[in-house]
């Protein structure tokens, strides 16, 4: 069920306990950082907003990623979030410092697993899927020089695979041949573990095992960002009741919102109505910094 939805002319009061955790992502992918966090903190409201009407992120200029990863924050924060997820391992490398003196609320980003990859990795050589701009971006060089340092990692971007997702093809022959393509040399290079570098990742489990078997590890950070949240939500006053029950997540997508409803039904339980939703981007200021 799709319903339409434009975007309030003005903001709502300042968040409570009760207010919604907005989760943003370009598309679908968010959607594993949602379980995580319904599952860790259930009595909290949930906003999920997917930007299918532009993904994927991963080809996009920093400035367009930017002004998206704004206008959705401030769009967020008129809908009354008291917290924000960039729930987009893209965004958060290209936008998240930006946002954080824009918006008036806390924001917990999203990055790659290179730390827990490094500590668990035997063979000191891992594999990384990620999109072509997060294994570009300062911030993940500078996760490889802070926590791996001794370690050999082997960056792969994950062409087509955010757009089989946002397709919901999370198990297809087509889809299948294509992770192996990435992953089998990774296997032959002596890695041992695999950093799923994007949020949409952990919805092709069951394939990736499939082609690695028992001789990877996988590090999805979805259930550390909701353990983030949870630290961001005590630090700030802002935890829902214990005793209260959350109402069902309210999602909202800037597509036509069926391929959400489909997976968030289909991988999550969620059969609840999408909102379609405009929210316009406003241009950036050549002068500001779009990197985090």
């Amino acid at each position: 069920m799709i319903v339409q939805h434009e975007s309030p002319s003005s903001a709502l009061a300042t968040p409570s306990n009760h207010a919604p955790i907005g989760i943003f992502d370009s598309g679908l992918g968010g959607l594993s950082v949602l379980r995580a966090v319904r599952a860790l903190l259930p009595h909290e409201a949930l906003l999920y907003v997917a930007d299918s009407q532009h993904a994927p992120y991963g080809s996009r200029d920093n400035e367009f990623i930017t002004a998206r990863t704004l206008a959705i924050g401030q769009w967020l924060v008129s809908q009354g979030a008291k917290a924000l997820v960039v729930a987009c391992n893209t965004a958060t490398a290209e936008a998240i410092a930006l946002a954080r003196t824009q918006l008036s609320i806390p924001i917990i980003g999203v990055e790659p697993g290179i730390k827990p990859a490094a500590s668990q990795s035997a063979s000191r050589i891992a594999g990384v899927l990620a999109t072509q701009v997060t294994l570009r971006s300062e911030r993940f060089r500078s996760l490889i020089e802070r926590y791996a340092a001794d370690c050999r990692f082997i960056c792969q971007p994950g062409h087509g695979l955010v757009e089989a997702v946002e397709r919901c093809e999370t198990d297809t022959p087509a889809v299948r041949a294509l992770l192996a393509s990435y992953i089998e040399p990774m296997l032959t290079a002596g890695a041992d573990t695999l950093v799923l570098g994007c949020t949409h990742y952990p919805f092709l489990d069951a394939p990736i095992r499939e082609i690695a078997g028992s001789r990877l590890t996988l590090i999805d950070t979805s259930v550390a960002i909701a353990r983030q949240l949870e630290r961001v939500l005590d630090a700030n006053g802002l935890r829902a009741p214990a005793g209260e029950l959350a109402p069902p997540a309210r999602l909202c997508s800037t597509g036509d919102g069926a391929h959400l409803h489909r997976l968030a039904s289909t991988l999550l339980g969620l059969n609840t109505p999408v909102e379609q939703v405009t929210i316009g981007t406003h241009p950036i200021a050549h002068g500001n910094p779009a990197a985090a």
